[in-house]
């Protein structure tokens, strides 16, 4: 792999080579997400010139996701209230970055979030995707070991609930 320059994260495996690569933790095995900072105005025109020519290195250098963000923008944003901020988003018909920024890294670390509630407060945990409701228990509750009282699977969000519940 190594004589062909090949990422460890572009080949096919077998589920019994996965599970000795993942041992050793190689650095292209890892996906990739590349922040590409443009100017206060190519972000907000939403157009660069040299954005074709990343994503064509990056096509040819085993890919992944491209996220053009601008660092000054971001920073005037986060000097602003709330207020301001939706009014300057909302006039220039643009959005901030960094949430975009956020999932994608998630995404791309395949991590998921895990809320837990109780009657006095809400826990947002980090697991890993696919971690079974066990290993859930284990990792937010160590003491417990991998024992669930309960769980339960529930969408929330903005819509309305159904009228039926």
């Amino acid at each position: 792999m190594y004589d062909k320059n090949v990422n460890v994260r572009d080949a096919d495996w077998t589920y019994k080579e996965i599970d000795i690569l993942n041992k050793h933790l190689f650095f292209t095995a890892k996906s990739v997400v590349y922040l590409v900072n443009v100017s206060e105005s190519d972000y907000i025109n939403k157009k660069n010139k040299w954005l074709a020519k990343i994503k064509k290195w990056v096509d040819a250098h085993g890919g992944g996701q491209i996220i053009p963000y601008s660092a000054v923008f971001e920073r005037k944003l986060s000097e602003m209230t709330a207020e301001e901020q939706q009014k300057i988003l909302t006039e220039q018909k643009t959005t901030s970055a960094l949430a975009k920024i956020s999932r994608a890294g998630y995404h791309s670390l395949n991590l998921i979030h895990y809320f837990t509630a109780g009657e006095d407060e809400v826990k947002c945990w980090t697991l890993r995707a696919g971690t079974k409701a066990p290993g859930a228990a284990a990792h937010i509750r160590p003491w417990r070991g991998a024992r669930m009282v309960v769980g339960e699977k529930t969408a929330c969000g903005l819509a309305a609930p159904h009228p039926t519940f």
